[in-house]
């Protein structure tokens, strides 16, 4: 087999890790604001879940959490009566989601707290709420601060896309790893996929950084 045959089935896993990427960084961005921000709350229940989230998910392996919810899940399931069993594609975006919102809660609320205190306390001059403090004053100071920081962690989560194949999704490198077998042509294979993964990096990166720059005439304007 010519290296070039082998570009059928590792572009067919390559959609599959474009896909687990792109749902599972937006879901945990989701997840990296709002418990980012719980973080800061004054109320101590949403400050403890806050914490509780960060502490869990950046404190363990996320190969164990990737196990957890595919295979342990659904035992916890039938011991409970209920039907806990996830689709390797969903098990998957969710604990890559999780892991990365654990890291980004962090670079939120460091962004955040990084914002000069004399811009709180002209939104209290002002009298605004907390509400439009943190939409109209703190968020558009802090997301540019942000966005190098998730820069990094999106491209981290490209990368730990690979782990899913440990759960027989058909990502990038499951197929690699399959062709393997088959060819035992480890160096062009393996060779292939360090370029693709590479070059998926860079396509991120310029992402990121039209993002960047977005969200730093966004911060302009609201001043």
């Amino acid at each position: 087999m010519l290296w070039f045959q082998y570009s059928d089935p590792l572009l067919a896993g390559a959609w599959v890790t474009i896909q687990l990427t792109f749902y599972s960084t937006v879901l945990g961005a989701i997840f990296a604001f709002a418990f980012g921000i719980g973080r800061l709350s004054a109320n101590r229940l949403i400050n403890a879940v806050s914490v509780t989230f960060i502490e869990v998910f950046r404190g363990t392996s996320l190969l164990v959490q990737l196990f957890w919810l595919f295979f342990a899940l659904p035992l916890l399931g039938q011991w409970l009566g209920i039907d806990l069993r996830l689709p390797p594609v969903l098990a998957g975006t969710l604990a890559l989601a999780l892991n990365i919102g654990a890291y980004g809660a962090e670079v939120v609320r460091g962004a955040l707290q990084a914002v000069p205190p004399t811009q709180y306390e002209a939104a209290k001059a002002l009298d605004l709420s907390p509400r439009h403090t943190l939409w109209r004053i703190a968020l558009p100071q802090a997301l540019p601060e942000m966005m190098p920081s998730f820069g990094n962690l999106a491209i981290q989560n490209l990368k730990d896309t690979a782990l899913v194949s440990l759960i027989g999704l058909a990502d990038m490198t499951f197929r690699a790893e399959q062709i393997r077998n088959l060819t035992q042509d480890s160096t062009t294979i393996y060779t292939l996929l360090l370029f693709m993964y590479f070059g998926m990096a860079l396509v991120i990166s310029a992402l990121m950084k039209l993002i960047e720059r977005y969200t730093c005439r966004w911060r302009t304007g609201a001043q």
